[in-house]
């Protein structure tokens, strides 16, 4: 797992070439991402933050310690995603990553975003996210760019450390990030139109 000051971090990702579709490469970073995921209770990552400059990202959001007032995501792998941001209204969300290991701080999203990717077999698929979701899905879609959250912290007070974060903002962002679920019902929706 790269980490905050690795240069490959800021990188922008290369897309992933047509013939590679449906290949074992590609099958492997995808199998590689999920189980890294997993294993840091994340709710996403991107393959620049295991060293691969390409164009993919995977999400999942079920009982995750780090991440437990997030809504659920299936399993989702984006292939050459590109993103839409819909409307004008903004959410203010407190976000850790797994390539800034004990920090947290507050970011403002878009509250509704568009995707569109392919999956392994190269075939295209649509995603409507809105809410704590379409926050998750800017912030893997950043690790592309060679962005990290905190290149979106405004206010650098808001940075903490993880033990600061359960001691004095975890109560009340749970707070802030229920009514953000409810404002915002519908966190994902995923369509195969092309």
């Amino acid at each position: 797992m790269l980490e905050l000051g690795d240069p490959r971090l800021r990188r922008v990702a290369e897309e992933v070439p047509p013939e590679a579709f449906g290949g074992d490469a590609l099958r492997q970073l995808v199998n590689d991402l999920i189980d890294t995921m997993r294993d840091r209770n994340g709710a996403g990552i991107a393959a620049p933050q295991i060293g691969v400059n390409q164009r993919v990202f995977v999400v999942e959001v079920g009982e995750n310690p780090r991440y437990p007032y997030k809504p659920r995501i299936p399993l989702t792998v984006l292939i050459n995603p590109s993103l839409t941001v819909l409307g004008d209204e903004r959410i203010s969300v407190i976000e850790g990553c797994l390539s800034v290991p004990n920090l947290r701080g507050r970011v403002n999203r878009a509250a509704r975003v568009e995707l569109r990717a392919f999956d392994v077999d190269g075939r295209p698929f649509h995603i409507g996210a809105e809410g704590l979701s379409a926050g998750t899905m800017q912030h893997e879609l950043d690790h592309l760019d060679g962005l990290l959250f905190v290149d979106h912290v405004t206010d650098p007070t808001t940075m903490t450390t993880w033990a600061n974060y359960e001691a004095y903002q975890a109560d009340e962002f749970s707070k802030q990030a229920a009514e953000i679920n409810r404002r915002y019902p519908s966190p994902l929706t995923i369509t195969s139109k092309p």
